[in-house]
């Protein structure tokens, strides 16, 4: 793993955040705690909408509800696609059974481990509604039943209801999305590298950050492109996407619409700074700075883009971490839209993905638009052209 260790400190730390303060803050807390698993994404999308709107020379939707947002440069070719996808992982329910309660599927990949005595909200035609994901409870199971994980077959939505008809009162039919109930917070950290205090960090908590942290990354990079009049010799274009965490579907109507000539996907990659996690399995570090990934289940980037992000990187004293992930990100189905497409992903390292809450570093992610950024500076038509040479 190769890793650009970060600069000093609470200054540099709290300068970076300082960008982040106020709309930018405002709109990702907003985004991240708004409602939009696969499928549902028009709550976030519009919340993105009237963000991007303020900055943007034109927002438009494709049928699928991705949305995207354009800002020229001194150039309107070559065409720069930055997508970040705006689904979270969630359910949907199943069944209403006789007692009032639901069954549930999947949106997206959860782990059944992490799902037990989670709260959630169910959306119906009549509104919201609070819920609990439960199962029999243990005092009730045999010994090997509880030495056995509970998989998702064996739990319910409690919504409080006493039987069927209560719960459809309440709304409750198959076909409800539901997401988990999660709020966003920071807060601040002392830094430690080989035991001697380095700054300060800005740590976020909360749900949805694979991957309302690309989305919100995207929306940046075009808001400062636009708010500090920043040339660039190209025209960008920003998506959030829909339907990544069910086939990167929503990557794939963008890019027939958009016809990208290089594509900077941004995502959240697995932060590997956690206990049974080799580095070999997931080598990117919270806080450590932005990854950029050489390889993923889905696409190996293009290489001379990849050399170019790293040199924009190390150039610009902007720490970074090589990666190889072992998911797919919206670039897999993007490098092989049209007659292909140059493309690479760029990560924020985040901890506990595809649970109700997760971390990342507020420092990573104004890193990776710093980073984003400055590679969009560098792509006029000769460079992508020799992309592809």
């Amino acid at each position: 793993m190769t890793s650009k260790s970060r600069s000093k400190t609470v200054a540099a730390v709290a300068g970076g955040f300082g960008q982040v303060q106020g709309r930018p803050l405002a709109f990702m807390e907003e985004l991240v705690d708004s409602f939009g698993p696969s499928g549902f994404e028009s709550d976030s999308t519009e919340i993105v909408r009237r963000y991007v709107e303020n900055f943007s020379d034109r927002v438009y939707s494709d049928k699928l509800g991705t949305l995207m947002f354009e800002k020229s440069g001194t150039s309107d070719n070559p065409t720069i696609l930055i997508p970040g996808h705006v689904d979270e992982v969630g359910f949907i329910v199943s069944s209403v059974n006789e007692l009032g309660y639901l069954t549930f599927n999947p949106l997206g990949g959860w782990s059944d481990q992490v799902l037990l005595g989670q709260r959630v909200l169910v959306r119906t035609a009549k509104g919201d509604i609070g819920g609990v994901i439960a199962a029999k409870p243990p005092h009730l199971l045999s010994l090997e039943e509880r030495k056995k994980v509970v998989i998702l077959k064996k739990m319910f939505i409690d919504v409080g209801a006493s039987n069927k008809k209560e719960a459809e009162a309440m709304g409750a039919r198959i076909g409800n999305p539901v997401v988990p109930v999660s709020r966003f917070s920071t807060f601040r950290k002392a830094v430690f590298r080989d035991g001697k205090r380095k700054g300060e960090d800005i740590i976020a908590l909360g749900k949805a950050f694979d991957n309302r942290i690309g989305t919100w990354v995207a929306a940046e990079v075009v808001r400062r492109l636009h708010d500090q009049r920043i040339p660039h010799p190209n025209k960008v274009i920003g998506a959030a996407t829909t339907l990544e965490e069910e086939g990167l579907r929503g990557a794939r109507t963008a890019a027939f619409v958009t016809k990208p000539d290089v594509c900077i996907a941004v995502d959240t990659d697995i932060a590997g700074d956690v206990p049974g996690i080799e580095e070999s399995e997931a080598s990117a570090r919270m806080g450590r700075g932005p990854s950029i990934t050489t390889y993923d289940a889905s696409m190996v980037p293009n290489q001379g883009l990849l050399r170019l992000v790293i040199d924009v990187a190390e150039k610009k004293k902007i720490p970074y971490q090589l990666a190889q992930v072992v998911s797919e990100t919206d670039a897999g189905v993007i490098h092989i839209a049209n007659a292909g497409c140059p493309s690479i992903t760029i990560g924020v390292p985040a901890r506990h993905v595809h649970t109700h809450a997760g971390f990342f570093s507020m420092t990573d992610a104004v890193d990776t638009v710093r980073l984003v950024v400055e590679v969009v500076k560098r792509l006029d038509r000769k460079t992508v052209a020799d992309f592809t040479a």
